[in-house]
């Protein structure tokens, strides 16, 4: 999802490993986290923990990708994903996902479903306004009192991905928060300092907050 110029219309190539909704940027996750030193070493394992800590419940994770974080939150969660090739990867490794379409027409599509909301990766790939709106189009099946939480790269992660279209960290993802009506609980770096997201790809800004 990148923005478009002013006054144009953008067609979709699904070939292009930098449009989020093709066949390529799938295979492009695919690539990254198959890498054979992320398995050995279980490069998910604080990411998993710092998830699971948080005590989301159940869970909707808009933005699901490959259905990273369905895992790491121990299968109590539903994905939902534009990117329908990320969708059928995500079934087919045992978890529940739906494409946004699909989502809206089901059950799960109904006011307090949901203890949290989670959006891991997501502000980066949208302008401002279309995140908001994304964000917001979920929040009435997350139930009042519920928990969303924001999850964006630092500097080194941002460049490494040229389907970002804008740099999201502290202020801009407590910007989006004060614009959806939901309250900052707590914003902290992970899983180094702040300091360490220049020069390492993984380094994580997160974002908790706390739904009226």
């Amino acid at each position: 999802m990148r923005a478009k110029e002013p006054g144009t219309v953008r067609q979709a190539d699904h070939n292009d490993p930098t449009e989020t909704a093709g066949e390529a940027y799938t295979r492009r996750l695919q690539r990254l986290g198959g890498a054979r030193w992320k398995r050995l070493l279980d490069v998910q394992a604080p990411y998993r923990w710092n998830l699971r800590r948080l005590r989301l419940g159940h869970t909707l994770d808009v933005g699901s990708g490959l259905g990273r974080n369905l895992a790491n939150l121990g299968g109590n969660a539903v994905g939902v994903d534009h990117n329908p090739t990320s969708v059928a990867h995500t079934r087919a490794a045992g978890f529940e996902a739906y494409t946004d379409e699909e989502f809206f027409r089901s059950a799960h599509a109904r006011p307090d479903a949901f203890d949290s909301l989670l959006a891991a990766h997501l502000l980066e790939h949208l302008p401002a306004d279309s995140a908001t709106d994304v964000i917001r189009s979920y929040l009435p099946f997350v139930r009042s009192g519920g928990t969303a939480v924001f999850i964006t790269p630092q500097e080194r992660g941002y460049r490494s991905d040229a389907s970002h279209v804008r740099f999201v960290g502290f202020p801009e993802a407590a910007e989006t928060c004060r614009d959806l009506g939901l309250t900052v609980v707590r914003q902290y770096s992970f899983p180094l300092p702040r300091a360490a997201g220049r020069i390492f790809t993984y380094n994580e800004f997160v974002t908790v907050a706390r739904l009226p």
